[in-house]
């Protein structure tokens, strides 16, 4: 297929307007590479890295592709200073902010000519961010997987869209063609998905994980961490149900139950003490498919379905 022209594949240098949600540990440089060299924006997690472990990170994405890609960075890291720096030091073409607000890092980012993308679940922090000198926002409704925010992707894009200058990328929910098509319906110019690579060959989860993704109906997902003010997303499983339970008896033990819980499921698939994060649209994925033949059935659909000459034309008007 041809590549894609509209306002997120020029800013990002790439061939299709995809781009791979920043999933801790789940976002390798082996998948990251993948999304990258089948013409999306691949994005390392660094989670909760420090620089040395993101290093590691950056060096292996650099043996597998040429193409762009992206690091994705989380307020709460508590190495975040170091982790910006490295991301600087080694130019790292794009970086993604998430998980609060990020206006303390974006112009030091794009001071040093990385190309700088926030991901919000609000208009107030999206119109912040975008003073701030975000060059694109991630509108991340609460379909998806990992940390959650409040408002849907269905509410959330076209508000966003409506309100900011930038373009707007799309996340949450989105696993298919009629996915995408219904959010550049709704304003966005590109999509960003997370579990929909879970499931594909080139992701290093184990086998398990990805299992659970493509047995889960659009209802077996389950919010824990809500009474601890930071709900995430995962799989509905026995683990999930238990500290759902704890948070009502026992915050800081069910806490204390988390903390690591999202390695064990994507290192051992262990089910007992495992946070399988993914989003609702599991329950729209029913088999493990290469990362480029996701991305090409996706833009096959666009491509037949959604006029994204118009789009682009419309948005320069």
């Amino acid at each position: 297929m041809e590549p894609v022209k509209n306002r997120v594949t020029d800013l990002l240098k790439i061939k299709y307007p995809i781009l791979e949600g920043g999933m801790a540990w789940v976002g390798t440089a082996k998948l990251a590479a993948a999304v990258s060299n089948a013409g999306g924006l691949g994005t390392i997690g660094s989670g909760n890295m420090d620089a040395k472990l993101l290093k590691k990170q950056i060096d292996l994405i650099r043996e597998m592709t040429d193409k762009p890609y992206a690091v994705n960075v989380i307020m709460l890291n508590p190495h975040i200073d170091e982790v910006i720096d490295l991301i600087i030091q080694e130019k790292v073409p794009v970086a993604i902010l998430g998980a609060g607000n990020s206006s303390k890092y974006i112009p030091l980012l794009r001071e040093n000519g990385i190309t700088t993308l926030a991901v919000v679940s609000s208009e107030n922090l999206a119109l912040r961010l975008e003073n701030a000198g975000a060059e694109a926002i991630i509108g991340e409704g609460m379909e998806c997987g990992g940390h959650i925010g409040d408002v849907t992707t269905m509410v959330l894009v076209p508000k966003l869209s409506s309100i900011l200058s930038v373009p707007v990328i799309a996340a949450g929910g989105i696993a298919n063609g009629p996915g995408a098509v219904a959010a550049l319906s709704l304003g966005a110019e590109g999509i960003q998905m997370g579990t929909r690579f879970i499931a594909t060959y080139e992701c290093e989860a184990h086998e398990n994980y990805k299992e659970k993704i493509i047995n889960a109906g659009i209802r077996d997902t389950i919010i824990t961490g809500q009474k601890m003010g930071h709900p995430a997303r995962i799989i509905k499983t026995k683990f999930g149900k238990k500290i759902a339970k704890l948070e009502a008896s026992s915050p800081e033990e069910a806490e204390e139950a988390l903390v690591g819980s999202l390695m064990r499921a994507f290192l051992y698939g262990d089910e007992e003490s495992g946070s399988f994060m993914a989003g609702q649209s599991s329950g729209l994925i029913d088999e493990i498919k290469s990362v480029n033949e996701v991305i090409e059935d996706i833009m096959s659909y666009i491509l037949k379905n959604y006029d994204l000459e118009k789009n682009v034309d419309e948005r320069r008007r």
